[in-house]
């Protein structure tokens, strides 16, 4: 790796003024082009570095281009934008410190790498935020206490929404594939292309690379695994909180759903533009606005290409990426997304009568893994383990039966003031200890105590997570040895401290799986909101689902 270090405290030492901490400058010279970053504390800082063209104009809705090679020295020292999201207008335990600066022109990475690395493991983070909203620029997703553990740290952007996702028959026609949507998942394969192509010039081995998300980037994670188009992009997947949901198709309505293409055709309908040309020109900003409340919701699709078939599909034929997998949700997911469980019934005889009005003969199945004497918490668990629960588990015995290692994990951490407010062990709060990023979160999370066991514990997820990146094998000195999931099924359980268990939750993978295996059958997803108490009635026992 060629840099030049450049001492920004030269003067002030000089003259006898009180220096700051020393930052250096230093530059790269990789294929993509010459870059300026900063050097600090052991590692190299690149942000903002573009990996396609701006996506914007006649390139909107346009699988991304490659950049050419710039001439002479860009500067990689300031994040780039947000993708364009709608502007939150409610605070949330998830809204940013400040507002986000946001563009069309998004599509930059950013690169924590330890100084002088050569062939260091690659790690991959695509961030969360239901393909909506989110950006790698949030102080959560600082890559330098992962970086500092020998590992090349790469934080990715992806266009989000209705520029990320829309399908529509008119876009379709314009390439020599037949196929439109899933431009954000183009964007994440292009940026691994990147990577691929130039991160041993930042002292990373192209061909040790994991990719790594939480949410709506575990979601994507799991696409990545499915996509032809990503293979040979990456070598393992981190899955943290993914769901392996059923998907839209792009030209024909499935599972209640309609088709990709013909939601497009709506959201045209909805900005009152008369063709896509018209559609490019609008504002970017009105455009996902208008998109937003017209009820567009952004999904991959099946595609019969970048997305061949549904995931559950693919992973049941053997046809994912055949790689080691971390997985693992958080114990209180729901607690901060009770907008996807359904409102609690008046009593705990009413609950009872609803599921066993639902459920059938897998009535006492259910009951006993989610009682009505607790119906409240019994309907955030079954929420909880239709979506991440059984997708973790089920990722993990997808990739034990083509002979892949697996490990698996729950979150069940706390700590007073998320006690206290009632969301014990929520949805992403495992990401400040997996950053060691506790001062990055946002004004309304609540407050981490800067306590020894607080950073223990962040300490040893942060060493399970980079040894995996390094080996395959999630490791962490002083800490338990984490098993593979196998015949025991195996997990580790974060509370104050790691502890390996087995058997997590039994029946709850079985039911779940003979439940979605039943609807899918008979076409009846509809995804989320037929779980529990609110479900269609399950149908009767279909082939295939014993």
């Amino acid at each position: 790796m060629k840099v030049l270090h450049l001492l920004a405290a030269a003067s002030l030492l000089a003259t006898g003024a009180k220096a700051p901490e020393v930052s250096n400058q230093t530059v790269v010279d990789a294929p993509a082009g010459k870059l300026r970053g900063t050097t600090q504390d052991g590692l190299d800082v690149y942000k903002g570095i573009p990996f396609a063209l701006p996506p914007v104009g006649k390139l909107r809705w346009r699988a991304p281009q490659p950049m050419p090679r710039w001439s002479g020295v860009r500067s990689a020292q300031q994040f780039g934008a947000a993708c364009i999201q709608p502007e939150g207008k409610l605070s949330t335990i998830y809204s940013p410190r400040e507002p986000l600066p946001m563009s069309e022109d998004c599509l930059t990475l950013n690169i924590w790498a330890p100084a002088h690395a050569k062939n260091a493991p690659v790690m991959v983070w695509i961030h969360g935020g239901a393909l909506v909203t989110g950006s790698s620029r949030e102080p959560l997703y600082d890559g330098a206490k992962l970086a500092k553990r020998g590992i090349v740290l790469v934080s990715i952007n992806y266009r989000l929404g209705v520029l990320g996702w829309m399908a529509h028959p008119a876009l379709s026609a314009e390439n020599d594939r037949h196929i439109s949507g899933n431009y954000g998942l183009m964007d994440q394969i292009a940026a691994l292309r990147w990577v691929k192509h130039n991160v041993a010039a930042f002292g990373g081995d192209p061909e040790k690379v994991t990719i790594a998300g939480e949410s709506a980037g575990a979601l994507s994670a799991i696409y990545l695994m499915e996509s032809p188009a990503a293979r040979g992009l990456f070598q393992r997947a981190i899955v943290e909180s993914g769901y392996m949901i059923a998907m839209p198709r792009l030209r024909q309505p499935v599972f209640g759903m309609p088709s990709g293409e013909a939601v497009g055709a709506l959201v045209q309908q909805a900005v009152h533009a008369k063709d896509i040309a018209a559609m490019r020109a609008i504002d970017p900003k009105t455009l996902t606005s208008a998109a937003a409340a017209a009820g567009f919701m952004p999904w991959g699709l099946v595609d019969g290409d970048l997305l061949p078939e549904q995931m559950v599909t693919a992973f049941d034929q053997g046809k994912q990426a055949h790689v080691p997998v971390l997985a693992g949700f958080n114990q209180g997911e729901i607690r901060s997304l009770r907008m996807l469980a359904p409102k609690p019934p008046a009593s705990a005889a009413e609950y009872e009568k609803q599921i066993r009005a639902r459920y059938g003969e897998l009535a006492d199945a259910f009951l006993k893994l989610y009682p009505a004497q607790d119906y409240e918490e019994s309907i955030l668990e079954t929420t909880r383990d239709a979506l991440y629960a059984w997708t973790a588990e089920r990722l993990a015995r997808k990739q034990d039966s083509i002979g892949e290692k697996s490990y698996l994990y729950e979150f069940d951490h706390g700590y007073p003031a998320m006690d206290k407010a009632g969301l014990h062990a929520f949805h992403a709060s495992e990401l400040p200890f997996v950053f060691g990023t506790f001062d990055g979160v946002g004004p309304h999370w609540p407050a981490i105590p800067d306590t020894t066991e607080q950073h223990d514990l962040s300490n040893a997820m942060i060493d399970y997570w980079s040894s995996f990146v390094k080996t395959g094998v999630p490791a962490a000195p002083g800490h338990p040895a984490w098993p593979t999931f196998g015949a025991n099924r195996s997990f580790m359980h974060f509370t104050d401290a790691p502890h390996p268990q087995t058997e997590l939750m039994p029946g709850m993978f079985e039911l779940n799986e003979e439940v979605m295996c039943r609807r899918r059958a008979t076409g009846k997803i509809a995804w989320p909101w037929n779980i529990g108490i609110v479900s269609s009635p399950l149908p009767p026992k279909a082939p295939g689902c014993d």
